[in-house]
Formats: structure tokens, sequence, C-alpha cells
């Protein structure tokens, strides 16, 4: 629970359902981060002596797309109704 910034007493007084809603946000927060800063060329190097890399990075991809990550944000409220 040090991850999530949680002291034992805290941990102690919530309840199950609450913490594992924060573990499953902790969860995605990390697979949805877990390839910042590198591109689609770094994966595939990193690919070619650890294959199970190219699958970390689609489930990291396809978390991205289903929560609209890189979808560029309206400038305007023109722009939002359209």
């Amino acid at each position: 629970m040090k991850d999530l910034g949680l002291s034992y007493t805290e941990v102690k007084e919530s309840s199950r359902t609450e913490l594992l809603g924060l573990l499953k946000g902790l969860s995605n927060y990390n697979t949805v981060h877990a390839f910042d800063g590198y591109t689609s060329d770094d994966i595939s190097e990193l690919a070619k002596k650890n294959p199970s890399i190219r699958g970390d990075y689609a489930s990291t991809q396809a978390m991205k797309a289903k929560y609209g990550f890189g979808k560029k944000q309206p400038q305007s409220f023109k722009e939002l109704i359209k």
C-alpha cells in the first residue's frame, strides 16, 4: 500500500471495496504509463531481445485508446459542439 500513500491505519479503516478500487486504479495507471517516453521504434528494438514487450505495449495502447488518451482536446466551445 506504500504506492498508494496509505498508512496502516487508513488501510484498516477502509472497506475492501475501496481498497480493491484503489488497487485497480493503480494497476490501470501503471499500465497506461508503463511505456511513457518510448517511441514505436524503441519498442521494436526492445522486442527483439524480449518478445513479451510487444504484447505489453499493445495492452498499453489498447487501454490508452479505451480511455481516450492522445485525443486532441477542444480549444473552444465551438469545437466542442461540432
